[in-house]
């Protein structure tokens, strides 16, 4: 079967062929998606874990600190827990059950995305003490990275970093905020004691944030070669914009007057917030919840700006692949991809409710063509690709099988519970053969710019998965699902 999707760039059409060997169906995607998360939980796993072939690991996290901080995510291929990318993935989680929360139950996925929110916030909540003390990294990228083994056989170090007083990160503060207020929003109607204790933490780190500012790799400089943050700024706007819905405190909106509204951005990602703040603001707006004038709509404008270079109607359009896929960085694209689709998807939605279109140079954008330019990049994502080829793990008959992930590649505790020990792993990761587990729904980082993937584990650039990847796309396929 062949799909035509026409795009428009810079006032002329051209039509972009792509041979779909598949049946897409993003309900399944959706489950697998957020059985993603389940293979990434670290800690005592539940009764109802669904993905059998991982074990409990990471008992002790905390203990050198005499705290506990067990749980939480694991980032991607490795076994360290990293605070802000963990705090991105929940607000993700979070915005798309607020967004799409009937989406999810009419797939009867709402309560697994709940779950898989939860399982973070849990975390979350343990690792923020006291108002002015936060938990931003457990574990040690180096020694990890050093080490191929499984969570469940970890012999590297679990050294707990905080940020407090002396020491403080706006930015990992301000998205830890973010993640709680929007986790707050999403459990109000199901859990509101949870969903308070959730906000009043948020609250709490929000103040902490603004008081004692520094960028969070100065603090902890560990987690400044794998995560390091370029500012604070969007973190706490990003923050201020989830605590102003959450509690429609009028402090958090003097505070978006006030703030930078940071432009026209190039992505939307776990280092910069702009877009996504941006986005809900102007969705205020649309819908009559804030004023148009002055500062915020400037947040409006940034916003559409953001749209019109995805869709390829901007001044300063985002490059794609010959096949289509739009293109920001070679290492891990899927993950703007997926913010990028999420951003559009919801924005197509008020388009629809505020019955209007953006206003872009190249031509006007309604909803329908919004929402079918997201839909082209998942599409492309699940299979519709020159390579034929689903780039999530576990959907379609055509997807990585050799992913780098340690404990995908090496053979599950539950099959041999004998230590594979740290050079030992080695081993499996270089071994040519598939991965004897099976990481369904994850999202690996993708072809590159002329649509070629090698699938090979020490290809991390494009093999590893990672939760940011994975995030913003559990939002888009509620919505596409139903």
């Amino acid at each position: 079967m062949s799909k035509l999707y026409l795009f428009l760039a810079f006032g002329f059409s051209f039509l972009v062929q792509i041979q779909n060997s598949v049946s897409l169906d993003y309900g399944a995607a959706l489950t697998k998606s957020l059985l993603f998360f389940e293979a990434q939980r670290s800690g005592k796993l539940p009764c109802n874990q669904r993905i059998k072939w991982r074990g409990d690991s990471a008992l002790n996290d905390g203990k050198d600190a005499g705290m506990n901080l067990v749980g939480g995510y694991y980032d991607a291929g490795d076994n360290v827990k990293f605070g802000l990318p963990m705090a991105y993935t929940v607000t993700m989680l979070a915005w798309s059950v607020v967004e799409f929360g009937p989406h999810f139950e009419a797939r009867q996925e709402l309560s697994n995305a709940l779950e898989a929110i939860k399982w973070g916030t849990d975390y979350l909540l343990r690792a923020h003490p006291k108002p002015n003390i936060l938990y931003g990294e457990v574990g040690d990228g180096g020694s990890d990275h050093s080490c191929w083994m499984r969570p469940e056989d970890m012999t590297t170090p679990r050294t707990a970093y905080k940020i407090d007083d002396q020491h403080p990160g706006s930015d990992l503060a301000g998205e830890t905020a973010a993640a709680f207020a929007a986790a707050g929003i999403a459990f109000r109607s199901s859990d509101r004691l949870y969903s308070s204790r959730l906000i009043n933490h948020a609250k709490q780190l929000f103040d902490f944030a603004t008081k004692r500012t520094g960028v969070y790799q100065n603090s902890i400089p560990v987690a400044g070669q794998f995560y390091s943050s370029s500012g604070y700024e969007d973190e706490l706007l990003w923050a201020a914009v989830w605590l102003r819905q959450a509690t429609n405190d009028t402090k958090y909106l003097e505070f978006i007057k006030s703030a930078n509204p940071g432009g026209t951005r190039g992505m939307f990602s776990w280092d910069d917030k702009y877009a996504g703040a941006q986005v809900l603001v102007a969705k205020e707006i649309l819908l009559g919840k804030l004023p148009k004038s002055g500062n915020l709509e400037q947040y409006k404008k940034g916003a559409e700006e953001f749209m019109c270079n995805c869709i390829q109607k901007g001044n300063g359009n985002v490059r794609r692949s010959n096949g289509g896929l739009l293109w920001f960085l070679p290492w891990s694209n899927l993950q703007y991809v997926n913010s990028a689709a999420f951003l559009m998807s919801t924005y197509a939605d008020v388009l629809a409710k505020s019955k209007t279109t953006i206003q872009c140079p190249g031509g006007n954008v309604g909803s329908n063509e919004l929402l079918g330019f997201a839909r082209s990049q998942v599409d492309y994502i699940l299979g519709s690709n020159p390579k034929k080829m689903s780039y999530m793990v576990g959907y379609g008959s055509h997807y990585p099988r050799r992913v780098h992930h340690r404990g995908a590649s090496i053979v599950s505790i539950k099959q041999n519970p004998q230590v594979i020990g740290c050079q030992e792993g080695f081993e499996w990761m270089r071994k040519n053969s598939d991965d004897p587990n099976v990481l369904e729904g994850a999202i690996v980082g993708g072809p590159d710019q002329a649509d070629q993937y090698t699938d090979s584990r020490d290809n991390y650039q494009q093999a590893e998965p990672s939760t940011v990847n994975g995030a913003p796309l559990v939002g888009v396929l509620a919505r596409l699902a139903s």
